[in-house]
């Protein structure tokens, strides 16, 4: 790839959002009934390509079972308020009303609660129960802690999630830094973890032993990342570049496939579509669930970076509310942007384009556009 001189002693490549490409119809198009969006990872078989994002205003205990209905993953954030309360309802709706100068302050207060084990076990039961897929995250400062409660609670899917996530991790705390190969060796389900935006950050997570790559740093509408670390990532390229990583550990370990998982920068179905076409298996979505009318957040998004107790990396932003969740999903959307009917779309998209299953369309072309959309 070509690189720009930013000086005499530093270059830089090119990187690309998704506002800055498009998909290209092929010569073929078929009927949207002919269009497959399964998705399969490890044992788990999904009728959709997605998972929440799992942040307190995306998923709770009911919209985790209702996106499982939906034949999607609800991943419950292990360290969010339905841990850490045993009605958080009433400051939920709190979270909602705060005044913009006092949530960081008061997001801290309530997020200050001690995690406790049993209700880990709870929530995660209360999900079971309903008869789908159990799956919660944690963050890898939190895995050594909980991570038996949470495997003795029956998780199915583990996701690690933080802002970045390194194979190797230099401590200076007395604490070992999380092993995360030897960590998941020992697991008996399957564990995705990210994020990651290069391409060898995203070669030795694979190597971890890990059964999904997320890529992005999530959280995209609500984060301020860049402006408080300088740190960002412009997703088409990143997930093409994971994509790539993908193929050449495939070749490496003979055979074995590691799924990526876009997360960040996917508020409309354009972008969904866009995400899939550049590279990825599945989608991790927040904002685009936050705008369910039945989402825990009440028209409000938040990610734990929001009330970090030492350097908040994150607002609390308002979305637009466009309808309970299967509208989100399947529609009939009541808009024409792209914030509902997300599945309808991308099953259009897949149709106009002519292709039959996201395997397929990760092998359409896409163009950059010279003057991106704004």
């Amino acid at each position: 790839m070509t690189e720009i001189e930013i000086g005499r002693s530093k270059r830089a490549r090119t990187g690309y959002g998704f506002d800055d490409i498009s998909i290209v119809p092929s010569r073929r198009t078929r009927d949207s009934d002919l269009v497959s969006l399964q998705w399969q990872i490890d044992a788990f078989k999904f009728e959709i390509p997605v998972m929440s994002a799992p942040t307190d205003s995306v998923t709770s205990p009911a919209t985790a079972i209702a996106l499982g209905r939906a034949g999607g993953v609800g991943v419950l954030n292990l360290e969010g308020v339905w841990t850490r309360y045993d009605d958080p309802e009433p400051l939920l709706a709190e979270i909602a009303r705060l005044p913009a100068d006092l949530a960081t302050s008061r997001m801290r207060e309530i997020y200050a609660e001690p995690i406790k084990p049993e209700l880990i076990r709870d929530r995660l039961a209360q999900i079971r129960d309903a008869g789908v897929p159990v799956s919660g995250s944690l963050s890898p400062q939190a895995v050594q802690q909980h991570y038996e409660t949470v495997l003795a609670a029956g998780v199915e899917l583990m996701v690690i999630r933080g802002a970045t996530v390194s194979a190797e991790h230099v401590s200076a705390e007395r604490g070992a830094p999380l092993n995360l190969k030897q960590f998941i060796y020992e697991l008996d389900v399957p564990v995705v973890v990210g994020g990651v935006v290069t391409y060898t950050a995203a070669l030795h997570l694979m190597r971890t032993g890990a059964a999904g790559v997320l890529v992005g740093f999530g959280g995209g509408a609500a984060s301020t990342s860049e402006k408080v670390l300088g740190v960002a990532a412009p997703m088409a390229t990143a997930v093409s570049d994971v994509a790539a990583a993908r193929r050449d550990y495939l070749d490496e370990s003979g055979g074995r496939y590691v799924h990526v998982i876009a997360d960040g920068s996917l508020g409309t179905s354009g972008q969904v579509v866009k995400a899939l076409a550049c590279g990825a298996d599945g989608v991790m979505l927040g904002t685009a669930l936050a705008r369910a009318t039945d989402a825990p957040g009440r028209g409000w998004h938040w990610g734990p970076e929001a009330h970090n107790q030492k350097l908040p990396r994150g607002n609390r932003v308002q979305v637009d509310q466009v309808g309970p969740l299967d509208v989100v999903l399947n529609g009939p959307s009541p808009v024409a942007d792209g914030t509902a009917n997300i599945m309808g779309a991308l099953r259009k998209a897949m149709s106009t384009t002519g292709y039959k299953d996201l395997k397929e369309f990760q092998r359409i072309d896409v163009v950059v556009e010279s003057s991106p959309p704004r």
